[in-house]
Order: C-alpha cells, then sequence, then structure tokens
C-alpha cells in the first residue's frame, strides 16, 4: 500500500504545474465569490444562526474538495465537485418556517436518490425522459427573484450594487473568467469607504461541525426532496458531465454522480444540501490554460479539491466575512453568480416552441412562490408544466391524426 501511494504521489509530482495548480485556483475563487453568496441567503431565510451556517460551510467545502481530490486522482481527470447552487436557491424559499431537521431528512432523501440513479446507470436516461424544458422553467423561476433582488439592491446601496451590476458586464466581455470575483472585490472596497461594511467581529478560528439528527421530512419529500434532486441533476451534474466531455474526457457519469451522492449523504447531518459535480468551475480546470497536456490537467482538480478543503476548515471565518457585508451587496453578488444560470435556463425553456406553453406555466408557477396543500412553488411548477405539456402535446397528436389525407388527382 505504501509503495501505491508513494508511486501515486511521484506521479502527481511528476505531472504538477504552475498553471494547473493556478487554475484550481481560480475555480475555488469563483466557487466562493459567487455561489456561497446564495448559502448565506438561504441560511438568513430559514433563521439560521451562526454555528450552523458555519457548520453548513465546512460541510459543503469540505465535502466538495475531497470528492473532487478523490475523483480527479482516481480517474486522472480534472473531476470538480461542488455545491448545488440552484438546490441553495430553492432553500431561500423554502427553509422559511421549514424545522431545521426536517430540512436535513430532505436532503438525506435527495442524496439517496441522486445515488441510485448513479448506481443503476439510469442517470442519462433520466435526464432524457424528464422534459428538459419544463425542468429549465422551474429553475428559470426559481433564479427570478436573485436578479430581480440584484436589481433591487440599486435603490439600498447604489454605489455598492452598481459596482456589482457595471463590473460583472464589463468584464463579461474583457475577462469573464472573473466577472464576478473581481467586481465583488471592488464593491467590498466601495462598502469599506462608505462605512457600511463591518469586520469588527471577523476572527479567524477553525468551523465546528453541529450534528442535527436528520427527521422524517413528510411534505417535504414532494416540495424540497424532488425540486432538489431535479435542479441538481439537470443543472449541475448533466452540465458537469457536458464539461468534461467537451474537453475530450470520455468520463461514465455513473460513477462519478454516484460519489457525490455519497458524499451528500454522509455530510446533510453537517448542513451540506447537495454536493454535485461542476459546470463552471469544471471548465476552468479542464480547459488548455489548466495546461496544454490534456493528461496532466487532473492536477487542477487537485489543486481546487486542497483549496476547498483549506478554505472549508475556517468556516466560522468565512461565514463571519459574509457577516460583515452590508444585504445589498450580498443580494447584487448572489444575482450576479446566478444570472448565467437565469439566461441558460431561460433559453433552454423556451427553445422548443410546442413547449413554450408549458414551460410557460411552469415559469410562472415557480416564481410565484404560490403553496398549495402545503407543497411549495417548485413542486407545482413541475407539475403544472408537465401535466400542461403532456396535455398540449395529445391534443396535437389527436389533430394530426384526424386531418384528412391529402389527395392527389
Amino acid at each position: 500500500m505504501a509503495e501505491v501511494l508513494g508511486g501515486r504521489a511521484r506521479r502527481v509530482w511528476r505531472d504538477a504545474s504552475l498553471s494547473a495548480v493556478v487554475a484550481g485556483a481560480v475555480a475555488v475563487v469563483v466557487s466562493f465569490a459567487g455561489p456561497l453568496t446564495v448559502v448565506v441567503q438561504a441560511a438568513h431565510a430559514g433563521g439560521l444562526d451562526e454555528a450552523l451556517l458555519s457548520s453548513w460551510i465546512w460541510a459543503i467545502a469540505v465535502g466538495s474538495g475531497v470528492t473532487g481530490l478523490v475523483l480527479s486522482l482516481r480517474y486522472r481527470v480534472p473531476v470538480v465537485a461542488a455545491w448545488s447552487t440552484p438546490g441553495a436557491a430553492l432553500l431561500v424559499t423554502q427553509l422559511d418556517g421549514m424545522p431545521y431537521a426536517t430540512a436535513v431528512g430532505a436532503y438525506l432523501a435527495a442524496a439517496a436518490l441522486t445515488v441510485l440513479v448513479g448506481v443503476t446507470g439510469w442517470f442519462e436516461a433520466l435526464m432524457r425522459r424528464i422534459p428538459a424544458a419544463v425542468v429549465s422553467a422551474v429553475l428559470a423561476g426559481i433564479l427570478l427573484r436573485f436578479g430581480l433582488e440584484a436589481l433591487r439592491a440599486l435603490e439600498d446601496a447604489p454605489a455598492v450594487a452598481g459596482v456589482m451590476l457595471g463590473g460583472y458586464v464589463v468584464l463579461q466581455r474583457v475577462a469573464p473568467r472573473y466577472a464576478i470575483a473581481a467586481p465583488l472585490a471592488a464593491a467590498v472596497a466601495v462598502a469599506a469607504g462608505t462605512g457600511t461594511l463591518s469586520v469588527g467581529g471577523v476572527r479567524l478560528s477553525l468551523a465546528e461541525p453541529v450534528f442535527t439528527v436528520p427527521a422524517w421530512p413528510g411534505q417535504a419529500l414532494v416540495s424540497l426532496t424532488l425540486p432538489l434532486f431535479l435542479v441538481t441533476m439537470s443543472a449541475q451534474n448533466a452540465p458537469g458531465v457536458g464539461a468534461l466531455r467537451e474537453a475530450g474526457y470520455a468520463v461514465r457519469p455513473g460513477p462519478l454522480v454516484r460519489d457525490t451522492g455519497v458524499a451528500s449523504a454522509v455530510l446533510a447531518p453537517f448542513g451540506a444540501h447537495a454536493l454535485n459535480l461542476g459546470a463552471i468551475t469544471a471548465a476552468i480546470c479542464a480547459g488548455p490554460d489548466a495546461h496544454e497536456d490534456r493528461d496532466r490537467r487532473y492536477v487542477a482538480g487537485l489543486s481546487c479539491g486542497a483549496l476547498y478543503i483549506a478554505v472549508g476548515l475556517f468556516g466560522t471565518t468565512v461565514a463571519g466575512l459574509f457577516a460583515a457585508l452590508p444585504p445589498a451587496l450580498i443580494a447584487a453578488a448572489a444575482g450576479v453568480a446566478l444570472l448565467g444560470a437565469l439566461g441558460g435556463s431561460l433559453a433552454g425553456a423556451f427553445t422548443e416552441a410546442r413547449d413554450r406553453t408549458a414551460a410557460l406555466v411552469a415559469f410562472l408557477t415557480t416564481a410565484s412562490g404560490v403553496t398549495l396543500l402545503g407543497l411549495g412553488a417548485a413542486f407545482w411548477g413541475l407539475v403544472f408544466g408537465m401535466v400542461c405539456r403532456a396535455v398540449l402535446r395529445e391534443a396535437k397528436q389527436k389533430a394530426n391524426s384526424t386531418k384528412e389525407p391529402v389527395r392527389h388527382e
């Protein structure tokens, strides 16, 4: 065993390069600069205290890091694990009024579904069978509020939010990789200059994981588990596999999805809502900027994983830093971080003309925030969208079958 480990260590050392290490570092910055603000918003919406938020950050960061490290080393592929940003966006509405132990039970159920589709090989079949337009519309409905709140932040803090939003637009043109991190740094500087940044309570300390005994989720199996599972599969794992394949890696998605599900299940009691394959971060680590030799880019995955762990261990400090930011900055950063996902979801929802009505119903239902029979808007968006799609397609098929055949005389 020692000889095997020694051989792997020597190979990693031989394959390591500065460009790959930097690519992994950039992926971590991108993850923490934007998507983590969504987690912070969800924690605030659910009324979680700093200890639970710190444990949540610890769980998703360390879990992503360990999972990415193990998979990158096992397959010699730059596998980047991450937390589900759309899933966290869903929690902004779902955690309000839901007992935290019930939410943890729902996380575990979603992780079990993830393991199931990974073990059985149903992942790709599931993605083909679920109407992509409806799922994209539901995701767009979940994300819409973040884009709107980012713009509303201009009323409360025009300088801070303006720098965040304006910087994002400019850097999307000249340096897309830094379109979130750089404006966030500039907005923090503006907040400090205007006296709205309060870092007096921030301290350097290790996170203390908090174990929560899961409760039976009950209705949350439908209102939270199912939407969380679907948006994570469609908006995170599917693009994550696609990013690796686009870079030339012939990966089998089943084992990768399975292992992220196992990690999610282990860490759910500590706050991890869903771990999955990274998409944007995977593209950073799997691209030619990481290394010209595709076979050596897995080091970027190792670098990313190690830095995730390092940052996650100080989850209390990270939570304190986000608590020091003005709410308008967090709203603007979260909105900017999700703009790409929102645009992609809208495009996916309304691309097919025959599915547009169903997608619109799903989008509006989800965005409305309606609760019926104790079940949330994301669930009803899925239901109404799929029913509408089935009815309209059946009606169209009947109409086509009753048309008289054209006679040629």
